[in-house]
């Protein structure tokens, strides 16, 4: 018998997000409709032989409270337990993600060099793509060298809704 994957669908002002949990960790906030539709799902499935069952749970409502806080400026960092699902080098990139404070970018040229290996600009990105927690680690915050809001998941739109609602949060509380 297959464990189970519990999801529900929060509706975020910029897209709907699919939210899952196993046991007690938050291990997924996927935009529904993705660039690369199933992707992120059939990597997270495979890894913990678990099949999606629409149901929410206490992590999964806690995630839709948390994100309703996120998009109305009230939440700036998140707190739910997350099961991240990837290899060493992913997992370093996403520690990182959650380094950069809300409200500010990093090029991926940037978050490289931070893990010590500035020619890994194109392994960093994919790492980015492989990110099952949209949001809760913040992919959105890194950009192109140039400025350009390339590659995300869920979208330019959705990563440039993302980025002006904080850099909005940031100016209503002074910042910036």
């Amino acid at each position: 018998m297959k464990d189970k994957i519990c999801v529900q669908v929060y509706h975020a002002p910029c897209g709907d997000l699919r939210v899952g949990s196993w046991r007690d960790c938050l291990c997924l906030c996927n935009w529904v409709h993705e660039k690369h539709p199933g992707r992120v799902d059939r990597r997270l499935q495979a890894y913990l032989k678990a099949d999606f069952e629409y149901l929410p749970t206490p992590v999964t409502r806690e995630a839709v409270c948390q994100l309703e806080e996120y998009f109305s400026r009230k939440r700036q960092v998140f707190d739910l337990p997350l099961l991240e699902v990837g290899t060493a080098f992913q997992k370093d990139v996403w520690k990182r993600l959650r380094e950069i404070p809300y409200g500010q970018t990093w090029t991926y040229a940037a978050l490289a060099a931070q893990l010590g290996m500035p020619s890994a600009v194109r392994a960093v990105a994919n790492a980015n793509g492989a990110n099952a927690l949209s949001v809760f680690i913040p992919c959105h915050r890194v950009i192109g060298s140039n400025g350009a809001l390339t590659g995300y998941t869920g979208g330019t739109e959705a990563k440039l809704f993302l980025l002006e609602l904080e850099r909005d949060g940031m100016l209503d509380r002074g910042g910036m």
